[in-house]
This record gives structure tokens, C-alpha cells and sequence, in this order.
């Protein structure tokens, strides 16, 4: 008679300390605003002593380009997702509209984080953080690049200016009034009857 296997108990994922200390940096960030936020507090958040901190990382600039992968990998990972899909031009670029909006409006802290802090030129982050936005802009560079736009379009301009005027809905978003897949639509409708002589 063969003896009954027990199962394993299922071992449970704990977060590294290192992602624990992301996570208060960006609350940290989001609520007081990066140059007023200590790395004292950010520690204490964490649940650790100070001089702990510098063990994971070498400086709150540091803390800052780890809170940004963070956010930009999430949202890089939702838009992709969103335009999986083989959908026609202007419905891709709204599916990313929307994918994008969500993922900035739906309180995540480390998008709080990403808005309220972008460091200027001077600041060590500045160079990092501004690549790793770059990469990200370039899921949009492509989707307009497919669009059908009057010959003489400033393609990169428009970009700037659709992903600005997303990120600043970050200020006025009333989830009471409007969903992101609402003002994604109203977004892309402004653009397409604007610029698509088909539309």
C-alpha cells in the first residue's frame, strides 16, 4: 500500500526590501513632493533604520529613477496589452489613450509619484528618468507614425501634445464625471476630426 503524499505548503512571496522601500519612496514622493521628502521618513515608511537604506540605495535620486521604472514598466506593459490587437489606426491609438489614462488615474501611487515629480535638468535623475520616458513615448511615436495625417504634420509635436494633454487630466480627473475610456475617445475624436480628412 503506497503512503499518502502530503503537499507541499505553498510558499508565500514576500516583497523584497527593496521593493518595500520603492513603495514608501513613492508614497513619500507623492504626498510631500520629492526634494521635501527625507530619506529618513522614506526608511521610516519602510519599517527600517535610516542608514539601512543605503544598503538598497546609494541616494534618494536613486529612489527616485527606482520609483519611475516602477511606474514606467507598468504602464508600458498596460499599453502594449491594449494594442495587442489587430485594430485599425485610430481605434489603436485610442485603446492606448484609454490604457494609458487608466494606468495614470487609477491611484497608483507610483503614477501620484511620476506626476508630481519630474526632476529638472540639474538634477542627477534628470538624464536616466528622461530616457526611461523616451522609451516609453515611443509606443506613441509608432502609433501616430500609422496614422493617415495630412502631408506636413508635425508628428512629434503631436505627439507631445496628446501625451501633455493626458498627463494633465492627471489634475482636473473627476472619476465621477468621466471614465479614462471616455476622455481617451474624446481625446482621439478631437484629433481625428481635426487632422483625418477621411473622419
Amino acid at each position: 500500500m503506497t503512503a499518502p503524499t502530503l503537499d507541499k505548503p505553498k510558499r508565500v512571496t514576500r516583497p523584497s526590501r527593496r521593493d518595500d522601500l520603492l513603495k514608501a519612496a513613492a508614497e513619500c514622493f507623492a504626498e510631500s513632493g520629492y526634494d521635501a521628502a527625507s530619506t529618513r521618513s522614506i526608511a521610516a515608511r519602510a519599517g527600517m533604520q535610516a542608514a539601512s537604506l543605503y544598503s538598497h540605495y546609494k541616494s534618494k535620486a536613486d529612489l527616485l529613477i527606482g520609483v519611475h521604472e516602477v511606474g514606467i514598466e507598468r504602464i508600458t506593459q498596460e499599453v502594449q496589452a491594449s494594442i495587442a490587437n489587430d485594430l485599425p489606426p485610430w481605434e489603436r491609438l485610442e485603446a492606448a489613450c484609454a490604457a494609458h489614462l487608466r494606468a495614470l488615474l487609477g491611484g497608483d501611487v507610483f503614477f501620484a509619484a511620476l506626476m508630481r515629480n519630474v526632476p529638472l535638468r540639474s538634477d542627477p535623475a534628470y538624464t536616466v528618468i528622461r530616457r526611461l520616458r523616451d522609451g516609453y513615448e515611443t509606443i506613441f511615436t509608432g502609433l501616430l507614425d500609422d496614422l493617415p495625417l495630412p502631408e506636413g504634420t508635425d508628428r512629434r509635436k503631436l505627439r507631445l501634445m496628446l501625451l501633455g494633454s493626458m498627463s494633465w487630466s492627471f489634475t482636473w480627473f473627476n472619476p465621477s464625471k468621466d471614465a479614462p475610456e471616455d476622455l481617451a475617445r474624446t481625446f482621439v475624436r478631437f484629433l481625428r476630426h481635426s487632422l483625418d480628412p477621411a473622419a
